[in-house]
């Protein structure tokens, strides 16, 4: 994909705060970020709480995440449009702030 990345997250619904949690590795190795939304997983609710999440916290505009695979899984593919150097320094930047 041009101008943009693909991110792996857990996500962790009907939680008690809305969070980005740090990074995690699945047990095949692959890492994800984890994170917590108060949202319930009924009627695509913790999908938008997630998108909404990950938007403001990457300072992106909704528009430019997506759910690209997971829709009515805890573990989900997002799409976020824009530069991809900008989007990588800004999950550094939250990683480190939030772990």
């Amino acid at each position: 994909m041009a101008g943009g990345v693909f991110l792996d997250l857990r996500v962790t619904p009907k939680s008690g705060r809305d969070a980005i949690e740090g990074i995690e590795r699945l047990s095949s190795g692959q890492a994800i970020l984890k994170v917590r939304v108060r949202a319930l997983p009924t009627d695509g609710e913790a999908n938008e709480a997630v998108v909404a999440l990950v938007a403001k916290s990457l300072k992106l505009p909704k528009s430019n995440v997506s759910l690209e695979r997971g829709g009515a899984s805890r573990v989900k593919t997002l799409r976020l449009a824009g530069g991809a150097k900008a989007i990588s320094a800004a999950l550094e930047k939250i990683t480190r702030e939030e772990t």
